[in-house]
């Protein structure tokens, strides 16, 4: 899951990135609302934590620009400010959630956790493809009723690809989905966990699930035993 966070307290910032990443979320960073503003609109995020009180456009501001640019990735306000007509203000302008410092952060991840969920529209809670299951609520992963342990990353990697159902996904497009926009390094880290993920679903059960589509990315196929390694 890719979040954007924009935060001009650095600590702040820095202690909620870290927690979110230890939790699997890809976290990008902007310290001013027109940097927010412009990452909110240039990539594909599943939610936006968004500070009211910032440099140069406050959230108000950005979460009415989003709004009006038809960005439609749900919004969680916060704020330093109390008081009813704060809260207004936020909802009026297009945030879906409001959350007042000093918050608990077992509070912020279970409001961001609800704010994808409505974002998906009634999607289902876990994720299917023949007898594999992922499901992100509970954090778990089961193939044929086992349970497979699997780091965050290979999580999220996972998850970009059931999320496709059974379509090619483009290594880009997993990068995107599963590393923050600051992510300089390889774009081959992606082969990595697809290989990582093979080692735990696959070969333990004798299946073949992760294709890949060479020059292009990966997708999943229903045990094609002659699909590409």
């Amino acid at each position: 899951m890719r979040v954007l966070l924009v935060e001009d307290e650095k600590r702040l910032a820095e202690t909620l990135r870290w927690g979110l990443e230890a939790d699997g979320y890809a976290v990008d960073l902007a310290s001013d609302g027109e940097a927010g503003l412009e990452l909110g609109q240039l990539h594909p995020y599943q939610v936006i934590v968004l500070d009211i009180m910032l440099p140069k456009l406050n959230g108000y501001r950005v979460c009415a620009a989003l709004r009006e640019r038809g960005v439609t990735t749900p919004i969680l306000m916060l704020t330093a400010k109390n008081g009813e007509y704060d809260e207004a203000e936020a909802l009026d302008t297009g945030a879906d959630d409001f959350l007042s410092k000093p918050f608990s952060y077992v509070v912020l991840t279970a409001r961001l956790r609800a704010l994808v969920r409505r974002g998906r529209a009634g999607a289902a809670a876990a994720l299917t493809f023949g007898d594999l299951v992922l499901d992100p609520a509970k954090r778990t992963c089961r193939r044929g009723g086992t349970p497979v342990a699997l780091t965050t990353k290979e999580f999220a990697v996972l998850e970009c690809l059931l999320r496709h159902d059974g379509h090619v996904v483009a290594k880009h497009e997993i990068l995107d989905q599963v590393w923050d926009v600051a992510y300089e390094g390889d774009p081959n880290i992606v082969e990595v966990y697809v290989s990582a993920l093979r080692r735990k679903l696959d070969a333990p059960f004798g299946r073949r699930t992760i294709a890949t589509v060479r020059g292009v990315g990966y997708r999943l196929v229903a045990d094609e035993p002659g699909a590409s390694a």
